[in-house]
């Protein structure tokens, strides 16, 4: 929940320094006993919906559970009975009807005034016809959608060699994790009725609605997989009928089944997100193992954790988390710390990296299918993911470990940071970019499968990551070397025509804007070179009147909107960030203290325009600043799926302003 502070009316004029530092104080306020941070990840409210479908296929729903999520989820419905993907975005179909299901699970009846909007709008959009698969595959485990209706995936696949197309390596590993399970859930068909009818989803005009199984029109791919999935339900129709292929189909989902129990963490869940935690439990389940098989137990257990209650004047709300970020967060705080003047030696650095030192992982994990020879390091995005190390985070990992102090354990922190980077280097994709998982994870085949309408099921190489992994090795002395060579080529190419760069794990091209230009400087690239110029025209001429800058989701639908939006504290500091970056702020350097009215900072008289830039981008940040030193965001500024999965990083709205400045009034003073 986004609590809405007041602004502080009559506050005192405040320099950045006095920003900074109560930032800083509010950020070191927040540290964990044992060394870490976590903001809440917040998201919409398909994961609460979900929570309750699942617990009520397998039978184990409650009263106070149903209750409490339902007052989240109702809490979240907009004025037109729909909900959105995220903070002021539009209704969406799919989200809504989850919701909607979700409400009449905790007895709210249709002709109430909220349900009877939220009934109208959907049939209007089309109805349950009209939504994404796996919004009619939840449906059709209740019996409210025909299973013939929906794309097959057959559990065969799990025997797809590594070289072959389409085998389970060349999705994405949070895909790969959420596809297996659910060829076994399609191949069982299993049917649960609820306690009462959908009919009032019908659409108000069914003509031509829905995406029945398999129909192979257009041309091109779209022929091809399309009879595909043609051929694929005619296996289906026919794989129960023969014993050899009976033989078959039950070895296979035992294979599955085997590779599900393989990739369970420690904590219960799968991947340390919701989509394939949820789908393997049901996989599971339906396979035979009952709620008190250990399994089953750390998986539904595992789920607490990532629970939230809080008490309201209605009652508890109860809500879940997609996932969490506690070495993400921690590492970025490291960072800002580190930028905001914290010697490396101090206490909460130092716990920090210990705690930090203690999360590398050092097992096998399903990037090796494409590294064999590489050895173990990484780390994850989570508190245990250990099969899946990533990238990002790894590279943020070495920035965060070299700005802190480990006595003892110099030592430690330094081999630590040299298999981190040896690692990363080994994840290098062909092309010289980094993607987020896997290396060379770029096949275009599976984002065209029908049953592929919803998220990003590939990971190919973004400028985000590539960007982060470049600036750690230019830290480490390794901007000479070839693999952060490659890397700068594949982000020159990568520039947009505009100047800016495609934001793929936060809101958008500021993101990445933001990320790259940074690591360029950091590799050598000076900041006069054209490719620098231009994202700082971009950066300038996408700042807002009132000095800061925002970008809302819509932009990866509609790429006219790029850099457009309410400004946000976090992406006022990416912008910041860049600019910074690339030397600008030279007004700032030169009038380090308030004008005569103590509220502005005035511009030198040959101020550059990117130098005014950066100092209404400064005042933005004290003129919003908060009286506990954080502040108020919350527009959604992380991706998770571009176009349809959205994040609010509670963390973003203080760890990114606190970096923006420290390194400004580093350069001021």
């Amino acid at each position: 929940m986004t609590v809405t502070h007041p602004r502080p009316q009559g506050r005192a004029a405040t320099t950045p320094a006095q920003a900074l530092a109560r930032a800083r104080d509010h950020l070191l306020s927040l540290q964990h006993d044992q060394g870490w941070w976590q903001g809440e990840l917040e998201t919409n409210v398909t994961m609460d919906a979900e929570d309750l479908l699942l617990r009520e296929f397998l039978g184990i729903r409650t009263r106070e559970q149903t209750e409490a999520a339902a007052r989240w989820i109702a809490s979240k419905q907009r004025e037109d009975g729909t909900w959105a993907n995220f903070y002021g975005g539009p209704g969406d179909l799919s989200t809504t009807v989850e919701a909607y299901v979700a409400l009449r699970l905790a007895g709210h009846q249709p002709a109430e005034p909220h349900m009877a909007r939220a009934a109208q709008w959907i049939r209007a959009a089309g109805g349950v016809p009209a939504t994404r698969v796996f919004t009619r595959l939840w449906l059709a485990l209740f019996g409210e959608w025909s299973w013939d209706d929906l794309p097959v995936m057959p559990p065969e696949l799990i025997y797809l060699p590594s070289w072959f197309p389409l085998n389970v390596y060349d999705w994405a590993c949070w895909a790969r994790q959420t596809i297996v399970p659910l060829t076994i859930v399609g191949s069982l068909r299993p049917v649960r009725p609820l306690p009462f009818g959908l009919g009032e989803l019908t659409p108000d005009d069914p003509a031509g609605e829905g995406s029945g199984a398999g129909r192979a029109t257009g041309s091109g791919w779209a022929t091809v997989f399309g009879r595909l999935d043609q051929g694929l339900h005619g296996y289906e129709r026919h794989a129960h009928r023969a014993a050899p292929v009976r033989a078959v189909r039950r070895a296979a989902m035992r294979r599955c089944a085997e590779w599900i129990i393989a990739r369970q963490e420690s904590d219960g869940c799968w991947g340390g997100i919701q989509p394939p935690w949820v789908y393997s439990l049901i996989a599971l389940h339906l396979l035979g193992y009952g709620l008190d098989h250990p399994v089953m137990k750390r998986g539904l257990a595992g789920l607490e954790r990532f629970t939230i209650i809080e008490d309201t004047p209605e009652g508890p709300v109860r809500r879940l988390e997609a996932c969490q970020s506690p070495v993400w967060d921690t590492v970025l705080a490291v960072i800002a710390l580190a930028d905001a003047g914290l010697p490396p030696d101090h206490t909460a650095l130092t716990a920090a990296a210990h705690w930090l030192l203690a999360e590398e992982i050092t097992g096998p994990g399903d990037w090796q299918v494409r590294r064999p020879e590489l050895a173990p390091s990484g780390w994850a995005f989570e508190f245990d993911n250990d099969i899946y190390p990533d990238i990002d985070d790894t590279a943020e990992v070495v920035l965060a470990l070299r700005r802190a102090r480990c006595t003892p354990g110099e030592d430690a922190l330094a081999s630590a940071i040299h298999r981190g980077v040896r690692w990363m280097v080994g994840m290098q994709s062909r092309d010289g970019g980094w993607g987020a998982f896997d290396a060379d994870n770029t096949s275009t085949l599976p984002p065209r499968l029908p049953f592929c309408d919803f998220g990003a099921v590939v990971d190919p190489p973004s400028a985000d990551v590539t960007a982060h992994v470049v600036e750690a090795l230019a830290a480490e002395g390794l901007a000479g070397s070839r693999a952060a060579r490659r890397g700068v080529v594949w982000l020159l190419r990568a520039q947009e025509s505009d100047g800016s760069w495609f934001g793929r794990w936060g809101a958008n091209y500021v993101y990445g804007t933001g990320a790259v230009v940074p690591a360029l400087i950091a590799a050598g690239v000076q900041p006069g070179k054209p490719a620098i110029r231009r994202a700082v025209a971009w950066l300038m001429d996408h700042q807002n009147p009132d000095g800061g800058w925002g970008e809302d989701m819509r932009s990866y639908d509609d790429p006219g909107l790029a850099g457009r939006g309410e400004s946000t504290a976090s992406q006022t500091a990416w912008a910041l960030l860049a600019l910074l970056a690339a030397g600008e702020g030279g007004a700032g350097r030169a009038h380090g203290t308030p004008g005569p009215d103590k509220t502005s900072w005035p511009a030198a008289p040959d101020a550059r325009p990117e130098d005014t830039a950066v100092e209404r981008g400064v005042q933005w940040l004290i003129d919003h600043q908060l009286e506990d030193g954080t502040w108020d965001e919350p527009q959604y500024t992380g991706t998770g799926f571009p176009r349809d999965f959205y994040l609010n990083y509670h963390l973003y709205r203080l760890v990114f302003p606190v970096m923006a400045l420290g390194r400004y009034v580093a350069g001021t003073s």
